[in-house]
Order: structure tokens, then C-alpha cells, then sequence
């Protein structure tokens, strides 16, 4: 770790010889972690100055208390609200019945043991309450108890009103209970069931679990025999108070994440190269320690902007149109749109919140996560920044500790780069979308127009365009009649095309550019993303942003859309080298090959094959790593996971490709013989 942040110092000495900077958050000369936050979820800014690591918990902590700014909502409404940002506790009864904030407090997570909002008399088990922490966090006792203190209104000690039965369910980190509760509006416990109590006569309930991460936590009051004997003596009242939910264990969460407020950068940039410095920890007898081998990783993402706010704020019109309006009137003056009888939203009108859109045209999107020191940062030019940190854990006890982080930037070359691509047979498609067969080489045209304004913009002489396959370069043609011109040189990378131009583009010789390449698609949606750089100096690429540049396309975009040509499948064009492998060492069909395509796959994916028997016993599992889109090939030596021979016969080998929402499969049989 250490050596890669010198290495990365060395480098830095040396381009910083040209117009190249760092901007740098954290570290001894960055601006500080703490106080440029806008988002940070148990996030420790103390253990180390100038540096962040993840909160350890040990098992005194109730970890529901350490999260503040509880939302009763089970979709809360702030503007900036990102998944897990928010921590959330919200009830239901009888029907999915959500509690308004008017209604309903947090009382139960706010760490203290006094406060709490009585049961509603609904039915003794209609009732119950979901917590969703917003990261997994490390659990060993999940419970709750009665106020220590205090009476019910019928004079009944609060600590002696407890809960006569209940059960308890959690979820690591992802819950569809949630989405069919939307369908059904009825009550659906979590995965994992740890707690069914059908008589509970403890005001104190803490329920020991095997350690394990767990994010959402759902509780439900149950019916029990106790109900009918209190009711007979309490008006019908549902006995059972609750002062607090606790969620105890030890070590750290397993996603902690930091979000950075919207830096000016005080003028507009091209971005260059993320770097950071960063530590592998383990808490070792209580104490963390530096070691080589923490099962833990960091990933950054990060946003570019030509202005201070990322969001469009609109407000209803007297005709039902929306005014783009600021956010203070939007936050301060303007009112929501009240659900009328009948779950209808009021009609819009002047004073009520309209729209809230993404401001396309002058801020990036956030990027991928990105997992190396070093890598470009996928940044359009802008005056503006904004960083996202995910500190990632596999072990209780293992983090990554990040010291700082840094990004080169280098004034424009130009004041804008706009390109515009298009099928070449095809320039103005009847929907404005550029759609091409998968797997189908397909030749493109990739047009350019640059702006200048200034006279510290130097221009640029070369292109590089990102395909999502090895391309062929055809031509280029530069002018205002696009007149085919020779390049000074052209690289056909596995996906990518570099082209150096015959002479400069610049504020006096600014001509029109057009690549013509072809290349095969693999994906539904691929952006051909592109950047233009300067070969005779060190200064930064800049990205090239797409919009319209010629009037015969009518594209205005850079992507390119995919139709199946196979059907829809993922697996394609599956090829063995072989109907039978003869795994005998004598060089012939010793391994089979499986050649296949993957389509439509938005990033690389862990495949791997599957061999069974013929009564579905799993005889080996070989995994094939991460592959992406485009051609693949995956092999088997004819073998047992043990390394042993098989027997003589014939066998169904499953390819498959593992992804968070959906497992792609393909059976074939294969024979073994000798």
C-alpha cells in the first residue's frame, strides 16, 4: 500500500511540469474529511487525523442509537435522500397503515429509554415495526424492553407491560419482503427468523443470534392467551409498551460510506487520474493494527459539475406546466402536493412542489465504483466536484483505513468537445436511436465539433474512442465538406480506437472531424464514450460530450442500442470442441473447450461451469472468473473436483453466469470416455 502511494508521488513529481494539479481531500494538506461532508454513515473521523475509517462497535453499544435523523417514513422525503443515507422505523397495523410524522416518532431508537408512543389497539396481531439500519452491521443480540419507568394511563407500571407474544425477523442486506408488502399491503417476515415467542412474561428481551451482518429488522406483536386475561380487566387495551429496540455485536459495519459536500473548484477543470492512500487494518485483542491481508477493499465514486447544484427544482404553473424554479423557494416557499380522498394527488398550481430532475446538461452522472489508485477519473470538465467513499468489509474485524485521496486536473483544451455517432448506413434513424444487430460488425460514423473561447484553450490533435469491441478503423474526414484526409497514425487496441490527426485543432483552425470504424456490439447499451488529447503536452485528455453536431444525424447521443438477434438469451452460440472428452493424457480432447457469446451483460460477471451426473449429483465446479460481454471461452479437463477420473458416461455440464438479480443458465450433455 505504501509503495503504490510513492509510486504514485514519483509520477506526479513529473508531469507536474506541465498546467497538471491535485486536488486532494484528506491527508495532512487536503481539505479536511470532517466538516466537507454531506453523507456519512458510521464513519470515524477521529481514530487517525486526517484520515477516515469505519466506527467499531463493541458489545456495549446499541447500534441502532449510534445513527441520528430517523425518518418514520417507510420512503422518506428529503431531496438528498440515497439508499441507506436515512436510517428508518416505520409501523403498520391492519392493512399497512403508515403513521404520519405528525403521528409517529422514533421514539423507539433514539436512545432513550423513557420515551416511547403506546400500542394501537387494532387487533393484538395486526401490529408490527420495521427497521432498516441502512447498512449491515455486525449482530449478536437483537431485543427490546418497556420503559424502565413511567404508567400506562390505567395506572399499569410501564415496565411491567410487556409484550405477550411476538416474533422477530432480519435480513442481511437486501429484503423482497418489502416490495410484495407493497402489492398485498399484508405483513411478511424477513429471511431469517429468529425469534417466534408464543408466552413472554420478560420486560427485557434480548435474543442471542450467531454473529452475523443484518440490516433490516422487522418485529410483530403476536396474539397470545395473555391478551384475552388483560383485556378483561383494561377496557380492551393492547397491552405491550416498547421504550427501545437494541442491536448489539462487535466490529464494523460492512459498507460505510462517505458522501463529500459539492466542492467549488473555483474555475472549470478536465479531471484527470484518482489516486489514493489507504491502509488494510484489523482490530488484533481489541487494538487495530496495520496487516497485509484484511479482507476489506474501498471503492470511490465521483460526480462532475458546471454549476453548484446537481438537481433542477420546478414549480406548478396557473395551466398545469412547470417554472424551473431555486431550490431555497423549492425547500422554503413551495408546498407538497396534498394525497386527496381516493389516494389521488392534488392538481398542481402555482405554490406546489412540481418535478425534481437530474440536471443532465451540466452534471455527470455518479461514475461507476471505482477500485484502483490510479484509474482515470470518468469526468466531463467542470467547475465543480463531488466524491463518494465506500468503505467495504468481509470480516467483522477487518476495514480499510483511507488516508487521502487526490485528482489530477489541467485546464480545457477547448472549451467544449461535442460528439455525435451514428450508423454509417443509417445517419438519421426514423426514432433518433442508433440500433444495430448484436454480435453484428457494424461500421459507425463518430462526429466532432469543438468550441473555443479563450486563449489559454491549446486545442488537441488526437481522438481516442472507447467500443465495447476490438474495432476497425475506415477513414477520416476533416473540413467542412468532410474531405477524407490521411491520420498521422491509428491504434486498434481490444476496445479501443486511437487516431492522431493531421493537424491540430485549435480556436484558428477549428475543422469539423468525422471517424468512420467499424465494431460489434454485445450489450443493449453501450456508450461509446471518446476523448480528445494533446500529443505534444502533458496536459489532461478531455471527455468528449455528446449532443449535435451535423444536421444530416439526428442522433445527438453517443450510444448505441442492441437487438437480440439470437433471441433473448444471455448464452450464445455455444461451441464445444468436443461431444465426448477423453481426459488420458495421450493430447487428444485431453480438455474440452466451451466457446460461447455473452450478450447484454451491463459489466462482467463470475462464470462458471457445473458438471452432474445423470441422477443430478454435483461432480465438479470450476470457476471460469469475471468475463464480460463478447466472446468467451470456458474450459474442463474431464475431471472430478477431487482431481480423480471420472467414470466412463455421460454428463450435463451447466454454464452459468451468477449476477444480484438473475442467474443465466445453459445445459448441454457431454460425454467422458478413455
Amino acid at each position: 500500500m505504501l509503495k503504490r502511494a510513492l509510486l504514485a508521488t514519483i509520477f506526479l513529481a513529473g508531469v507536474a511540469r506541465a498546467d497538471v494539479e491535485l486536488w486532494q481531500l484528506g491527508g495532512n494538506t487536503g481539505l479536511a474529511w470532517n466538516g466537507n461532508d454531506t453523507t456519512q454513515v458510521f464513519i470515524d473521523f477521529s481514530a487517525v487525523p486526517g484520515s477516515v475509517q469505519p466506527v467499531i462497535f463493541d458489545s456495549s453499544i446499541n447500534i441502532l442509537s449510534a445513527r441520528d435523523n430517523w425518518s418514520p417514513f417507510k420512503f422518506p422525503t428529503e431531496l438528498d435522500y440515497v439508499d441507506g443515507s436515512i436510517p428508518r422505523i416505520w409501523r403498520a397495523a391492519n392493512g399497512f397503515y403508515w403513521f404520519t410524522a405528525g403521528v409517529l416518532t422514533p421514539s423507539w431508537v433514539d436512545g432513550d429509554s423513557l420515551s416511547y408512543s403506546p400500542p394501537v389497539a387494532r387487533g393484538a396481531h395486526s401490529e408490527w415495526y420495521t427497521i432498516d439500519i441502512g447498512v449491515p452491521v455486525p449482530a449478536s443480540v437483537v431485543g427490546f424492553f418497556a420503559p424502565p419507568r413511567g404508567f400506562r394511563a390505567d395506572g399499569t407500571l410501564l415496565v411491567d407491560d410487556i409484550v405477550p407474544a411476538f416474533e422477530l425477523s432480519v435480513a442481511e442486506d437486501f429484503a423482497p419482503q418489502l416490495d410484495l408488502e407493497n402489492n398485498d399491503h399484508d405483513y411478511h417476515k424477513f429471511e431469517t427468523l429468529i425469534a417466534d415467542v408464543q408466552q413472554n412474561f420478560a420486560s427485557d428481551i434480548q435474543i442471542d443470534i450467531p454473529p452475523q451482518y443484518l440490516r433490516f429488522i422487522r418485529y410483530r406483536r403476536n396474539q397470545s392467551i395473555l391478551d384475552t386475561q388483560f383485556a378483561r380487566g383494561h377496557n380492551n387495551q393492547q397491552s405491550g409498551t416498547i421504550g427501545e429496540f437494541v442491536v448489539n455485536g462487535q466490529g464494523v459495519a460492512r459498507r460505510v460510506f462517505y458522501i463529500s459536500k459539492i466542492i467549488d473548484l473555483g474555475r472549470t477543470v478536465n479531471f484527470g487520474r484518482l489516486f489514493w492512500s489507504a491502509t488494510p487494518m484489523r482490530v488484533i485483542d481489541g487494538v487495530p493494527a496495520p496487516v497485509e491481508d484484511a479482507n476489506a477493499s474501498l471503492t470511490i465514486e465521483v460526480r462532475s459539475g458546471r454549476d453548484a447544484d446537481p438537481n433542477v427544482y420546478h414549480e406548478f404553473t396557473d395551466t398545469g406546466g412547470e417554472l424551473i424554479v431555486s431550490r431555497e423557494r423549492y425547500e422554503t416557499e413551495l408546498k407538497r402536493p396534498d394525497q386527496q380522498t381516493g389516494g389521488q394527488i392534488q392538481e398542481g398550481k402555482p405554490g406546489l412542489r412540481a418535478s425534481v430532475l437530474y440536471d443532465q446538461d451540466n452534471w455527470t452522472f455518479w461514475s461507476f465504483p471505482i477500485t484502483q489508485s490510479g484509474q482515470p477519473a470518468p469526468l466531463e470538465r467542470g467547475s465543480h466536484l463531488q466524491v463518494r467513499v465506500n468503505l467495504l468489509s468481509d470480516a467483522f474485524f477487518d476495514f480499510v483505513r483511507l488516508d487521502s485521496l487526490w485528482i489530477e486536473t489541467s485546464p480545457p483544451l477547448a472549451q467544449q468537445v461535442v460528439g455525435e455517432l451514428a450508423r454509417f448506413d443509417d445517419p438519421a434513424p426514423a426514432r433518433g436511436l442508433t440500433e444495430v444487430r448484436l454480435g453484428e460488425r457494424t461500421d459507425f460514423t463518430y462526429d466532432l465539433r469543438a468550441e473555443f473561447t479563450g486563449a489559454g484553450q491549446q486545442g488537441f490533435d488526437a481522438i481516442k474512442v472507447r467500443t465495447s469491441s476490438r474495432p476497425q478503423f475506415k477513414q477520416l474526414l476533416m473540413g467542412a465538406a468532410l474531405q477524407a484526409v490521411e491520420p498521422l497514425a491509428v491504434t486498434e487496441g481490444e476496445d479501443e480506437l486511437i487516431v492522431q490527426l493531421p493537424e491540430r485543432i485549435t480556436r484558428g483552425s477549428n475543422e469539423p472531424i468525422r471517424l468512420v470504424f467499424g465494431t460489434e456490439v454485445y450489450v443493449f447499451a453501450n456508450t461509446f464514450t471518446g476523448e480528445v488529447f494533446d500529443t505534444e503536452s502533458s496536459d489532461l485528455p478531455q471527455l468528449i460530450e455528446e449532443g449535435d453536431v451535423r444536421d444530416e444525424v439526428n442522433s445527438a447521443s453517443l450510444q448505441v442500442y442492441g437487438l437480440a438477434a439470437g433471441g433473448d438469451r444471455t448464452i450464445q452460440d455455444l461451441r464445444f470442441s468436443s461431444g465426448v472428452v477423453t481426459p488420458n493424457g495421450d493430447g487428444a480432447n485431453d480438455e474440452l473447450r466451451v466457446e460461447y457469446q455473452l450478450f447484454k451483460l451491463p459489466h462482467p460477471l463470475p462464470v462458471e461451469l457445473v458438471v452432474y451426473s445423470l441422477d443430478g449429483r454435483e461432480i465438479a465446479r470450476i470457476d471460469q472468473g469475471v468475463q464480460g460481454a463478447g466472446p468467451q471461452i470456458a474450459r474442463w479437463d474431464g475431471k472430478a473436483a477431487d482431481g480423480k477420473a471420472l467414470p466412463p458416461g455421460l454428463y450435463l455440464l451447466d454454464l452459468s453466469i451468477r449476477s444480484e438479480l438473475k442467474d443465466f443458465r445453459h445445459l448441454r450433455a457431454v460425454g467422458v470416455a478413455y
